[in-house]
């Protein structure tokens, strides 16, 4: 038994030691992001910065947000987040909730098509005359509009919604509720795992998407924040005029401190918003893993 007990120490101890390698090397570019951000560029060149500050400034971020340019691009990632989120969790809550009444007509078929989708999917070229043919191309609606429905979370929606007892539903029928007051009053008001889980990845997915931006939009007021890092981060100081112009005035930023500058504002809204989620969000990823 003792020998038992000196094993299982054994063990734990190299488990132990194998999450926290895991963890350093999943935090330190997170970290090191940071610390080039608050770090003099023309200093950060000379090297050997690795983790603190070697010369502290807050130039990096005065030149960052006085760029009317970035400033405009976090707007509409935020407004694109915000509405997206709330069309996404609110009619795929909607969706899944219709999927899990019993007494749907078609409710099988109407199941097979969103497994369908979730395996098989037009590309590219397809969704792009899709989206020309509805008018969105090149107006904010292309960023919320062809989210609005998660098939992921419709199926988890559907496990979710099924285990609520039909005594709690029908007890709500009774009392004279219709369809839409027993999802809003009764359904949901329970469903707070399903909804921040759901929640949560809709506001990362639309905060991190740059792909539409890039295919879908020519307009440079309707560009995201995502989108001009990415464009950034391809550029070089060689190639970009203005931002060289910008970069000399400051006397310290490069191209490289203001690309970090923009990855870890990029960071801060999901780093507050996680935390408030977080408690229903184990949960809501174990909805519909075991059946009883």
């Amino acid at each position: 038994m003792k020998k038992r007990m000196n094993e299982d120490k054994v063990i734990n101890s190299v488990v132990y030691i194998l999450l926290l390698i895991v963890g350093i090397i999943t935090f330190y570019p997170f970290y090191y992001t940071i610390i080039c951000s608050f770090n003099e560029g023309t200093d950060l060149m000379k090297g050997g910065v690795y983790f603190w500050p070697r010369k502290f400034t807050l130039s990096n971020y005065a030149l960052f947000l006085s760029d009317s340019d970035w400033q405009h691009a976090f707007y509409i990632s935020a407004l694109r987040t915000v509405v997206g989120t709330l069309l996404c969790t609110a009619f795929t809550s909607m969706f899944s909730y219709s999927l899990a009444r019993k007494d749907l007509i078609f409710r099988n078929q109407y199941r097979f098509l969103v497994v369908f989708t979730m395996y098989v999917s037009g590309g590219l070229i397809p969704f792009y005359i899709l989206l020309k043919g509805l008018g969105l191309l090149n107006t904010f609606g292309v960023y919320v509009i062809p989210g609005m429905l998660n098939t992921f979370f419709v199926m988890t929606g559907i496990n979710f919604f099924s285990a609520i007892p039909d005594s709690l539903i029908e007890a709500a029928k009774i009392d004279g509720a219709k369809e839409i007051q027993i999802l809003a009053k009764v359904a949901l008001p329970v469903s707070k795992p399903f909804l921040a889980t759901l929640s949560l990845f809709a506001a990362v997915g639309q905060w991190n998407s740059w792909l539409d931006s890039a295919y879908y939009v020519r307009d440079v007021s309707l560009h995201t924040l995502s989108y001009k890092m990415m464009t950034m981060i391809n550029q070089t100081l060689a190639t970009s005029t203005e931002a060289a112009g910008q970069i000399s005035q400051s006397n310290t930023a490069t191209t490289f401190t203001l690309q970090a500058t923009a990855m870890a504002v990029s960071m801060v809204p999901i780093i507050c918003i996680y935390p408030f989620l977080q408690k229903y969000f184990v949960q809501g990823m174990m909805i519909g893993a075991v059946k009883e």
